[in-house]
């Protein structure tokens, strides 16, 4: 096998793992639900958020840690670290101390993100880099297609703790292939040290929009609590724009901000991972609250989407090479779009899968296969290998803060159902999946034509 394939092969399985928490977390909610019955549907989401907030936090300066020290060794000490907090997870005895773990399982997953593609990149040429983001994308979205039902099955046999063990073999299998296949890099002259004090502004910038929208409809939107979350989010958003201005390695490099195709794809990512995170948690709820599904029945029953994603993500990345990245990302959304007008005009209160519920789960994934990968791969070409991983670990932080928007908006929706109605909640709740797909649709359409770089890299090999 040609050394780029061995290289693209491990450095997917660190998305392969990211991509597979995701999913089996969201289908052992209810478990969780269960097991923690005292805490509210607002407090267990942190579960998810706590991960995303610190993940989109750490990604572009672990990025340039890993290009000091190595983006092989960066990528080995975030498989580690994933692995070992995975395992404090499974052990977590409080709804507390599973968020905590699930904050320092985020620092580990922060470095394989930036470090994987960063890797993976270099190997391919130019004309079959489009390619290889799409078949890593891919990977991922197979992934998200095991998650549901392995997840389901994980959660049937062990209950909820298990889906975190299964991180650990997969872990420790792919830390052996990376030292006998990943050759070392690391960026010979790097400008900067990482911008930690950013890093911590992103995360309570975050952290309060998404405490304020979670807690809103508890403590009051007028409360001072839900106020002083807003308006803190509100200056340290715009502080850390101001900050990245001034500093020699910002958490968002000006420059990249300025390349149009790497600018709009994140724009687009930030809304597409919004809706998209809501409607990966708000299936399995609705599936398990409202028609009474078990786990392993939502598991199975929400698998097609990924598996659609999974078919179309690959071909995606050949489109995009061909026809250019707006003409894939564009009919993606859109196509998207149209599975929660499905459930609007279609699902009810009755459970009917298979006429009702399968035809939106088939359209979304198939529009998550060709969107995801597709933006992913504009912001990648437009530039120079040296940013790579740094454009990168960017583009991988939109996606987070996109993914605890949606997860918290969906909490704000859900929060109060009508027992008289229990679908009203999720017809608002798809509603604004349906506005999150459009508005990418529109975003993406700006994309314009991505011109792939062809700057000599500033990647070192250097002996392993």
């Amino acid at each position: 096998m040609a050394r780029k394939w061995q290289v693209l092969i491990v450095a997917s399985a660190g998305a392969f793992m990211g991509f597979l928490d995701v999913t089996i977390v969201n289908i052992a909610f209810p478990d969780l639900q269960r097991d923690f019955s005292g805490t509210s549907l607002g407090e267990l989401s942190w579960i998810l958020n706590a991960y995303a907030i610190v993940f989109a936090a750490l990604l572009v300066p672990a990025g340039r840690i890993a290009d000091r020290i190595g983006r092989r060794r960066g990528f080995v000490i975030g498989l580690v670290v994933f692995a070992a907090a995975s395992a404090l997870c499974a052990a977590a005895p409080s709804p507390e101390l599973l968020v905590a773990a699930r904050i320092i399982q985020a620092g580990g997953a922060a470095f394989l993100v930036p470090t994987s593609l960063a890797l993976l990149l270099p190997a391919f040429p130019l004309a079959q880099r489009a390619t290889a983001v799409g078949l890593w994308g891919a990977t991922g979205a197979i992934a998200a297609a095991t998650g549901p039902s392995l997840g389901g099955v994980l959660v049937d046999a062990g209950g909820w703790r298990s889906v975190f063990l299964v991180n650990v073999p997969l872990a420790a299998i792919t830390v052996v292939a990376a030292f006998r296949v990943l050759a070392e890099s690391r960026e010979p002259d790097p400008s900067g040290r990482p911008d930690l004090a950013g890093a911590i502004m992103v995360m309570l910038g975050i952290g309060a929009l998404a405490l304020a929208l979670v807690k809103g409809n508890e403590w009051g939107w007028g409360d001072p609590r839900t106020v002083g979350a807003f308006a803190l989010a509100a200056v340290l958003v715009p502080a850390v724009v101001w900050r990245s201005r001034r500093v020699a390695a910002p958490i968002v490099e000006p420059a990249l901000l300025r390349v149009r195709a790497f600018a709009v794809a994140n724009v687009a990512t930030v809304l597409f991972a919004a809706s998209f995170y809501a409607m990966l948690l708000g299936n399995v709820l609705f599936l398990t609250q409202v028609w009474g599904y078990d786990v392993l029945d939502a598991g199975l029953a929400v698998t097609p989407g990924p598996i659609m994603a999974a078919v179309f993500a690959g071909p995606a990345g050949a489109l995009a090479d061909r026809f250019g990245q707006r003409a894939v990302a564009v009919p993606g959304a859109l196509v998207y779009s149209a599975a929660f007008g499905w459930y609007l005009t279609h699902v009810g209160v009755e459970a009917h899968y298979a006429r009702d519920l399968l035809p939106g789960m088939l359209a979304g994934g198939a529009g998550v296969g060709l969107t995801f990968p597709t933006l992913s791969s504009a912001a990648a070409a437009a530039l120079p290998p040296a940013r790579f991983a740094t454009g990168s670990a960017v583009l991988g932080m939109t996606r987070q803060v996109g993914a605890v928007l949606g997860i918290a908006v969906l909490v704000v929706v859900l929060g109060r159902p009508d027992p008289a109605d229990p679908v009203a909640a999720f017809d608002d709740a798809w509603a604004l999946m349906l506005a999150g797909g459009l508005a990418t649709a529109v975003a993406a359409a700006a994309l314009g034509r991505v011109r792939a770089r062809t700057s000599a890299p500033a990647t070192a090999e250097v002996p392993a």
